[in-house]
């Protein structure tokens, strides 16, 4: 036997090896798999993976759908999302957010989906001497914000599905309403969303995606817009204009866009 394969056999962790082969399988399907396709699918007996998918469900890597089927959560794609892609996106958003305060006179942030909630990832105040913004690592809600709706509806119906699983696993209210949907896709149609902030009075969020090339959304990008009696200030809808300049600046300058 070659020594790369005594070396590789020596440092073998077949239950680190079940483990990745599961989520390599589930991210690879639409819908989720029972226990008995999953074994079929890997050749193996069902019995050997149940414990392996017990411990993967408990720790949020997999989640359980209609009863008896496991699919592949958001963790991972959380996880990567706040690891080094996440600074680069910020290094490169960072610049342009600042620019779009100056312009319109408002704060903005940078929100992205981190297992079950909408986390503030960069913000840029106010270039006056008063103004609204949100913390950096803040957790907002995914069902009353502005930022929320946008991570969502450009989301496909099955991600939109494990998003609130995991949002209302985190503690959080997961709207499944009819209703609900048909305002996300609203939002998808307009491209962005406006609605009067649900926890702070005279301030109406105005929220726009930054889009991947896959037409995912990856990032939310909001300005709690608060009226300026100032004739050199520009209005909300011009302000909208300038949220959705920034953020196709943001994909282009983070190579996000296709071409």
């Amino acid at each position: 036997m070659a020594k790369e394969a005594l070396d590789d056999d020596r440092y073998r962790a077949p239950a680190l090896d079940k483990g990745l082969d599961i989520l390599e399988l589930l991210a690879g399907v639409d819908g989720g798999l029972t226990q008995a396709e999953i074994a079929k699918r890997m050749d193996r007996n069902a019995n050997e993976h149940y414990r392996m998918l017990d411990r993967l469900v408990k720790r949020g890597y997999v989640t359980r759908i209609d009863g008896d089927r496991y699919a592949l959560s958001l963790k991972l794609f959380g996880l990567a999302h706040m690891h080094a892609p996440v600074r680069r996106l910020v290094s490169y958003a960072m610049p342009l957010m600042r620019e779009l305060a100056e312009k319109s006179r408002q704060a903005n942030h940078l929100v992205v989906f981190d297992r079950g909630a909408a986390v503030v990832i960069a913000q840029q105040e106010a270039p006056g001497y008063w103004g609204l913004s949100l913390r950096l690592g803040a957790h907002i809600d995914m069902i009353d914000t502005g930022s929320g709706h946008i991570l969502l509806a450009f989301r496909s119906p099955e991600e939109r599905a494990v998003m609130l699983r995991e949002h209302e696993d985190n503690g959080g209210r997961a709207d499944k309403s009819p209703e609900f949907d048909a305002k996300l896709e609203a939002v998808r149609a307009r491209g962005y969303e406006i609605m009067p902030s649900l926890q702070t009075a005279s301030v109406t969020n105005l929220s726009v995606p930054v889009i991947g090339v896959d037409g995912r959304a990856i990032a939310a990008l909001t300005t709690p817009y608060v009226p300026i009696r100032n004739a050199e200030a520009p209005d909300m809808e011009a302000t909208i204009a300038l949220l959705l300049e920034t953020s196709q600046e943001i994909s282009k300058a983070a190579g996000l866009e296709i071409g």
